[in-house]
């Protein structure tokens, strides 16, 4: 499935600079940042810089993996209130790969919150009834000390593309007890986006 849209796009170029917030500057409507950085920052401060514009919202994240300060730092984002609740789909590898980790992940936020699938896509959607954020990026949920992208957009029918494909992971047969089989995923092609305007 395919989501087409015309958008402002802003490209700039991040070298210098040493944090998110310097980099990213001002988030307005309708928008989309793209940039490059050379790991001085990573999705989590991206996430915590779109929050502190936005307010209060619910927070999506698709990762292929995450690390330690990265879940205690999402972790304080719902015990201070900073978001509303947070769903989490992780790579199914991930099980084996940081067991420990794994298990932190779910004894934190609960299983009902993780859905592990085969998935090397890695995103983040942050929505409440004003702002409407996607992130995109080649960042795990961990420290990135290599040239990596992101792409932020706010945009309300792109990121209820986003949250459709989380809906849709989460109500389907229980992946987590499957082995992430991406056989038992319904089908997300355009049908389920009826409601979205393109």
């Amino acid at each position: 499935m395919i989501y087409k849209r015309k958008t402002q796009r802003t490209r700039k170029r991040f070298f210098s600079l040493a944090n998110a917030e310097e980099y990213i500057g001002d988030l307005s409507k309708n928008t989309e940042i793209f940039g490059l950085t050379k790991g001085q920052f990573s999705i989590i401060d991206i996430i915590e810089h779109v929050l502190n514009h936005t307010g209060k919202a619910n927070l999506l994240i698709a990762t292929w993996t995450a690390a330690h300060a990265d879940i205690h730092k999402a972790f304080t984002f719902l015990k201070n209130g900073n978001i509303n609740d947070i769903k989490f789909i992780v790579d199914r590898g991930f099980v084996n790969r940081q067991p420990e980790y794994c298990k932190e992940l779910q004894s934190m936020f609960g299983e009902d919150c993780i859905r592990f699938l085969r998935i090397h896509a890695k995103f983040a959607v942050i929505e409440n009834e004003d702002w409407h954020f996607v992130i995109r990026t080649s960042m795990n949920l961990n420290e990135n000390k290599r040239i990596e992208n992101f792409e932020i957009t706010e945009d309300k029918d792109f990121c209820k593309y986003f949250i459709k494909f989380f809906d849709l992971v989460f109500s389907s047969i229980d992946i987590n007890n499957l082995k992430g089989d991406l056989d038992l995923l319904d089908a997300f092609d355009d049908s389920i986006l009826s409601d979205i305007t393109f």
